[in-house]
């Protein structure tokens, strides 16, 4: 499994942010859409009842307020001995009958990088379009299974690749 911008892939899914956590929270993208399981059970959306797809409040990489952030999370964390639960996005989604909000867990621990999130949601946006499909992402999981998380310029790249083509 890696993560490759906003998107987890693994050899035979694609999830936007973390795979699904303990709670249920996970939205996997498919050829045919998303399904987003949550608390409610599964909801499912093809990519033609979509007319937008976007990550909000992902956490960015770097950021000064980021990093003091973490650190009182790790310091409350470790004084409560509660679980740190990873940084909560949400993904808008809007359709004929409305916006939806489908709440996701970040998988990048230390926030996404500017240019790695401008081009996943360029890729997200491409998606609901219908000019790219999230098979080739998950082709790639199988190309590059046990491999893990490339470095962050070699993410961008893929990222630019898939985006473009």
């Amino acid at each position: 499994m890696a993560m490759v911008g906003l998107f987890w892939i693994s050899e035979e899914s694609v999830y936007v942010g973390s795979p699904p956590a303990a709670d249920g929270h996970g939205v996997r993208l498919t050829a045919e859409g998303l399904e987003a399981v949550g608390p409610d059970g599964l909801r499912a959306w093809t990519w033609t009842d979509l007319s937008s797809a976007a990550v909000e409040a992902a956490p960015l990489r770097g950021t000064p307020g980021r990093r003091l952030g973490m650190a009182l999370d790790a310091l409350l964390t470790a004084a409560s001995g509660l679980g740190n639960e990873p940084p909560e996005m949400s993904l808008r989604l809007e359709t004929a009958d409305g916006v939806e909000e489908v709440p996701v867990y970040s998988a990048a621990a230390g926030g996404y990088g500017p240019e790695e999130l401008a081009l996943s949601q360029i890729l997200l946006a491409r998606f609901v379009a219908g000019t790219a499909d999230p098979l080739t992402l998950s082709a790639w999981g199988r190309q590059n299974s046990g491999q893990g998380t490339p470095k962050p310029r070699m993410r961008e790249a893929l990222l630019r690749v898939w985006a473009e083509t």
